[in-house]
């Protein structure tokens, strides 16, 4: 009973991050703004790396994932601000 509240909290990550790309995705192709894009990419990026956390913790145990957790995380929260960087600037 206590291991099903963790794999539970895995999977709601999972989906959140999975339904927050989605929706920005969906309003950057109703309204053509590149933060959004940048933001849904972003939020792609924290919805492999949580995908990847339900591997590690839950399918995986033996197995370190955490260079690759990690390499997602960055590469999302990195290209959030490459995005804000070219929206200021007014570079694509």
């Amino acid at each position: 009973m206590n291991s099903i509240f963790p794999t539970l909290v895995y999977a709601l990550c999972f989906l959140t991050s999975l339904a927050c790309a989605l929706l920005l995705g969906r309003g950057y192709r109703k309204t053509g703004a590149r933060l959004l894009l940048w933001s849904a990419v972003c939020f792609v990026f924290l919805a492999l790396n949580n995908f990847v956390v339900v591997l590690d913790m839950l399918v995986y145990p033996q197995v370190d994932f955490r260079m690759l957790r990690n390499g997602l995380a960055a590469a999302g929260v990195l290209t959030l601000i490459y995005g804000f960087v070219m929206d200021e600037e007014g570079l694509r």
